[in-house]
């Protein structure tokens, strides 16, 4: 047998500005600066969610600007390449067939440029098209949304759905940057703006209990999103996935523990069985209300750490229920059947993380599905009681 050590170091780079495409905004130029070619210039291609042009549509023009007051430097090689965004695009097999027809078209090599820019749902397909076309070409992000600039957006994986399970086809790898351009939050409406703040929320509680006095602080300036604090709840957030990602010695996630998904096993099933009415970030909401419910009736968590948890979320906007939790099958919650796709999804040993205290986590190998009953009943009790106060 032959067998040889193959060590790899990664740069993990994420830059935050504003007006990202700002001809004057030298950001993203000196990104692509560092790996161009012997004559000066590298071929970019754009791939744009069409969500994000419609709501912004000098975007398009603002692009082709930059390119042209840089073009020393970035050959942009066609107008911006518009694709369907939102999670049902990672349903669609045929737009993985469209960015690889057009990086071979435009001949988009390994020492080229995808520049992918949308919200994090599109950069899962984005990144998987040019993960696998040459085995790789290097990607830019820039995520769109507070959900993707401070938690999916920045980290190292790419995935569509199939079989009707989430991200079931997809790749690890680092993109070469990533690039938050915060005044994309400005053209997000309420409900998208907010999602990204349970990510910050989530992650607070497992790494950073600093952070998460600052979130409980600032929840009803979050609440109201207003534009400081919300930018700085998706900067640190972004830098405790980064963070997480670079140091917990696992970035392609060969073990079986995901601390990230906090909250997750609830949330994935959740927004499946909603056909995806529940947003990611309402579903994680959710889950992570789940968990630390069953934390308490498991007796691993204290009644008043939880409930303080639970009235930040509600102060943020969140919602703790979704009438999708009551679904059965043959007699059963459909819910609870997340807890095997996610070992599924995983693989080895079902890992599940839950915090014991605020800025701490724990992994469990097991959970109680009579405990799983009581905090979902509990949560339940809690929005019938929300809804006849407003009602009366």
């Amino acid at each position: 047998m032959i067998q040889r050590p193959i060590p790899l170091t990664f740069s993990h780079r994420v830059s935050f500005t504003h007006g990202a495409f700002d001809p004057k905004n030298h950001t993203l130029r000196d990104l692509v600066a560092e790996g161009c070619s012997l004559d000066g210039t590298a071929k970019v291609l754009v791939l744009l969610d069409d969500g994000l042009s419609g709501a912004a549509p000098a975007l398009v023009d603002r692009i082709s600007g930059y390119f042209a007051a840089h073009g020393d430097t970035l050959d942009l090689v066609a107008a911006p390449l518009s694709l369907p965004g939102g999670e049902s695009c990672k349903n669609d097999w045929s737009l993985v067939e469209r960015i690889w027809k057009a990086i071979e078209f435009f001949k988009i090599c390994r020492h080229s440029y995808v520049i992918a820019i949308g919200g994090g749902a599109f950069l899962d397909l984005a990144g998987f098209g040019a993960a696998t076309a040459h085995r790789g070409i290097r990607l830019i992000r820039m995520p769109s949304t507070t959900l993707s600039q401070g938690d999916g957006g920045v980290g190292v994986k790419n995935g569509v759905n199939y079989f009707g399970k989430k991200n079931w086809v997809g790749t690890f790898s680092v993109p070469f940057a990533v690039v938050n351009d915060l005044d994309f939050i400005a053209h997000l409406p309420p409900r998208a703006c907010r999602d990204g703040l349970i990510e910050a929320v989530k992650v607070a509680l497992i790494r950073d209990r600093a952070f998460y006095e600052y979130l409980q602080e600032n929840g009803p300036a979050l609440g109201r999103l207003e534009k400081k604090p919300v930018e700085v709840a998706i900067r640190r957030s972004a830098e405790n996935h980064v963070d997480h990602i670079a140091t917990s010695g696992d970035p392609f996630e060969y073990g079986s523990a995901r601390p990230l998904d906090f909250g997750h096993w609830v949330a994935h099933k959740l927004e499946q069985i909603s056909a995806f009415s529940v947003s990611h970030g309402e579903a994680v909401a959710i889950g992570m209300s789940v968990d630390l419910l069953y934390s308490v009736h498991s007796g691993l968590l204290p009644r008043r750490t939880a409930e303080e948890i639970l009235s930040l979320i509600e102060t943020i906007g969140f919602p703790l229920w979704s009438e999708a939790l009551d679904r059965e099958e043959r007699g059963r919650p459909v819910i609870l059947a997340g807890l095997e796709e996610f070992r599924e999804h995983l693989g080895g040993r079902l890992t599940i993380t839950l915090i014991p205290a605020i800025g701490r986590k724990v992994e469990v190998h097991e959970m109680d599905e009579q405990a799983i009953l009581a905090a979902l009943n509990e949560l339940r009790k809690r929005h019938e009681t929300a809804a006849k106060a407003m009602t009366s």
